[in-house]
């Protein structure tokens, strides 16, 4: 991940609303949420959220899709991924500092 990228996602979690976005969004996992759950999830008016969506969609951390009359948002995980990865790249001088963690859900996918 190249270090502009890098600065521009980290600036756009920066904040709190839309942190508490991405969060609700990661949570959700691939599937999403439409804009109007993530108002309710999160408190914040739908006027202020369209802003905050498209400063996280921006940054690459968040994607969207029509879905009939509704836009559904999620996480970009690849994105996420990419940003742990670059902060963590020179970790403990590339020797292994922790275990590796294990999710805490399980998607549909992996439960069959």
């Amino acid at each position: 991940m190249e270090t502009k990228s890098v600065v521009t996602a980290l600036a756009a979690l920066a904040q709190d609303s839309r942190l508490a976005i991405f969060r609700a969004l990661v949570q959700a996992g691939p599937a999403g949420l439409a804009a109007g759950r993530i108002s309710e999830l999160t408190g914040i008016a739908p006027s202020s959220l369209s802003f905050h969506l498209k400063e996280l969609s921006h940054a690459g951390m968040v994607s969207s899709q029509q879905a009939g009359r509704f836009v559904i948002y999620s996480a970009n995980f690849a994105t996420m991924n990419a940003l742990l990865g670059f902060l963590t790249e020179n970790c403990c001088c590339g020797n292994p500092c922790s275990p590796v963690c294990t999710p805490a859900c399980v998607t549909e996918k992996e439960s069959t």
